[in-house]
């Protein structure tokens, strides 16, 4: 290594100090300028180089070079004219020569080591395995996807001959026959299968001077190739199974156009592919709305809904789903059932059930709803008395569910195995009555059936019988109850053989017994046989706390009625049935939730603007004078609301130009709904122009 002595310190002298800094040829002894603040002496300073004024004080025998750089002439001649042979002279239009050229070979490494860092990111970021091998086999160049696929890093590769990290590579083939081999198959030792493009590499005079292989993982490919075959099988599969399907299938898109049908759907409701395929959901519905849309609204299933669909009008049930890929919406499908001779068969079915619905008791205690003190009395009332033979005597106001408890007590009592009979006692004419309750011989009366008929009780003999609105029995049919209560015996109408019976009496009652006896309407003596086990059933306004059991259930309920699928109500609904008194009871809560099922639309749950407006009795006066204002005339209370309703029907559709779709929404009607009034009340659109 040569010693070095820059003489000037300025922006020359610098510059000549930084390139000599770079190499490890010369090292730079000392650097001399006659001004002490000269840039190159701080930076000498600061890295440990000598530095000075005067030249001559550092030239000694260690130094064999001295660069002169401060473009002083004079300065120049002088340092020349003291030198001996042995020290190498260069002035400063030379050193500046100098510095041009390590400039540039600088220049020339950063580009290179720019152009290397390029090469290298690229063939390293690339999916692509690439490996190099010069004309004796030997890797020079192997990237990152090559390390992946083989399992070999580039330290154990670079240097070693291709056979031996590869077992089996052809890449030295390519060097012999100088020919290209495209797309070819190769499997690594570790099973991975790969295509592989081979390239020969010659230089000048078409000497070969290397090759490279570019190769690809095809393990994903052909995964990917026997799932696209299996996808195609099953779809092939399903198609089949669509096709053979005797249920109708039809599928929508997100945006509610028909992309699927199968034959069955085009046999029942009469449509080909032509007018479904790319048409709305509502091109099959004749009668109701469609609930292809309802499910792409909400991205919820809907079963069980009834419809006609077709220009036949077929009765069908819809159950539809929606289809979601990725959390993403993309259609519904629907089955279609064909529900004609269901229909037939259920009108059979509703017949043999009014014969026999009187026959049987339907409900248990697990039926009622109730956990609040009161209803949990009567409750544990009713199921002592259902374990005992005594008369039970229900109490309580209409709608508060006393049937219910009659069918409780029988079907927890001995005699459930037997029949059980329900009499409404004020539905049925004193003579109709007391011939029904306790039969009648033959030629009892006009109208008689020959050989006569058995009595109510006699058909619930060994069984219960359910004598509703017991209050309302006249004084000769009390008489004869009192007979059955005391003696356990029955005489039909006409007849004079009594006839030994037994039978469980229930009875139900929302009069106050109490008062009629003291009217004299009714007998003191029944009253006491009956009252043996009363069970008070409390209204709905002492049990509030009973409603949001209540609601769920009535909701579950009218759900499976209706076909619907709400799910619940909503807090500041359940808030407004909580502060109305019901006077109604449980029925007039089983009307109102029924009829907000029935007007809410799509919505999943009831809120407070599905529910009408409830009063509570102290509202009622002022809500009675309110319509008298309105309204003095002495017509009947339907034919009146009657007239109202056409007036408003009217009033709205003449505020929409008589848009019938519009003035539905605005009144809360279906327009099927609306339709009917409008040919009910003989409406006309040229009445509303």
């Amino acid at each position: 290594m040569h010693n070095v002595l820059i003489v000037g310190a300025g922006k020359g002298g610098t510059a000549i100090y930084k390139l000599l800094k770079e190499t490890e040829m010369l090292r730079v002894k000392a650097i001399i300028d006659i001004n002490e603040s000269a840039e190159g002496l701080h930076l000498a300073r600061q890295e440990g180089v000598k530095t000075g004024t005067d030249w001559k004080s550092s030239l000694n025998e260690e130094i064999d070079i001295i660069i002169e750089v401060t473009g002083n002439e004079q300065v120049c001649n002088e340092i020349r004219s003291q030198l001996n042979e042995r020290i190498v002279f260069i002035p400063g239009s030379v050193a500046y020569l100098m510095a041009i050229m390590l400039e540039q070979k600088e220049e020339l490494i950063s580009k290179l080591k720019t152009q290397t860092y390029k090469f290298d990111l690229i063939f390293n970021s690339t999916d692509d395995g690439m490996i190099v091998i010069n004309p004796e086999e030997e890797i020079i160049l192997f990237n990152k996807s090559a390390e992946a696929m083989t399992g070999v890093l580039k330290g154990d590769a670079i240097g070693r001959r291709i056979g031996d990290v590869i077992t089996g590579s052809l890449l030295p083939r390519v060097l012999e026959t100088r020919r290209i081999e495209v797309n070819q198959e190769f499997v690594f030792e570790s099973g991975l299968k790969i295509i592989t493009t081979r390239i020969p590499v010659l230089g000048e005079n078409n000497k070969i001077i290397g090759a490279v292989s570019i190769f690809k993982d095809i393990t994903e490919v052909v995964n990917l190739a026997e799932e696209i075959t299996d996808l195609k099988e099953l779809k092939t599969m399903l198609q089949a199974v669509i096709h053979s399907s005797d249920e109708a299938i039809s599928v929508v898109d997100e945006h509610g156009r028909g992309i699927i049908i199968n034959p069955a759907y085009s046999r029942i409701t009469g449509l080909s592919e032509a007018e479904v395929i790319g048409m709305p959901a509502t091109a099959d519905i004749s009668e109701g709305e469609s609930v292809h849309m309802k499910v792409l609204k909400t991205r919820r299933a809907v079963r069980g809904v009834p419809m006609r669909v077709g220009p036949k009008k077929k009765e069908v049930i819809v159950n539809v789903a929606p289809v979601i890929v990725d959390g993403k919406l993309k259609g519904s499908v629907g089955v279609l059932h064909d529900v004609t001779d269901l229909q037939n068969m259920s009108r059979e079915l509703n017949r043999a059930r009014q014969i026999i619905r009187n026959l049987e008791a339907k409900y248990s205690f697990q039926d009622i709803i109730g956990q609040s003190e009161e209803m949990t009395i009567a409750i544990e009332q009713a199921k002592l008395g259902a374990k005992t033979p005594a008369t039970v005597l229900l109490r309580g106001e209409s709608g508060t569910g006393k049937e219910l408890f009659a069918h409780a007590i029988h079907n927890a009592s001995d005699r459930k195995y037997n029949k059980f009979i329900r009499v409404n006692c004020a539905a049925l004419s004193e003579s109709l009555l007391e011939s029904e309750l306790f039969g009648y011989e033959e030629g009892a009366f006009s109208g008689a059936k020959r050989g006569g008929k058995r009595g109510l009780f006699e058909e619930a003999n060994k069984g219960s019988i359910f004598l509703d609105e017991i209050g309302e029995l006249t004084a000769n049919t009390q008489a004869k109850l009192l007979r059955v209560l005391q003696e356990g015996e029955i005489t039909r109408v006409g007849g004079t053989k009594p006839l030994q019976i037994s039978v469980r009496i229930i009875a139900a009652t929302n009069v106050n017994l109490e008062k009629a006896i003291a009217n004299g309407t009714f007998r003191e003596d029944l009253y006491y046989r009956l009252n043996r086990m009363p069970i008070h059933i409390p209204p709905l306004r002492r049990r509030k706390e009973d409603i949001p059991l209540l609601a769920d259930r009535l909701i579950e309920k009218i759900n499976q009625e209706y076909g619907r699928n709400v799910e619940g109500i909503s807090e500041e609904g359940l808030r407004i049935l909580m502060q109305y008194d019901w006077p109604g009871n449980v029925r007039e809560l089983d009307n109102i939730i029924g009829r907000a099922m029935i007007f809410m639309g799509y919505q999943t749950e009831i809120d407070k603007e599905h529910l009408p407006s409830l009063v509570n009795e102290e509202g009622q006066a002022a809500v009675q004078e309110s319509f008298n204002s309105v309204n003095s005339s002495d017509e009947p209370l339907a034919a009146q609301l009657e007239r109202y309703e056409e007036k408003i029907i009217k009033e709205t559709l003449m505020r929409v130009n008589g848009n019938k779709t519009k003035a539905a929404k605005q009144l809360g009607l279906s327009v099927r709904n609306l339709y009917y009034k409008l040919d009910k009340y003989k409406i006309e659109n040229d009445s509303m122009q």
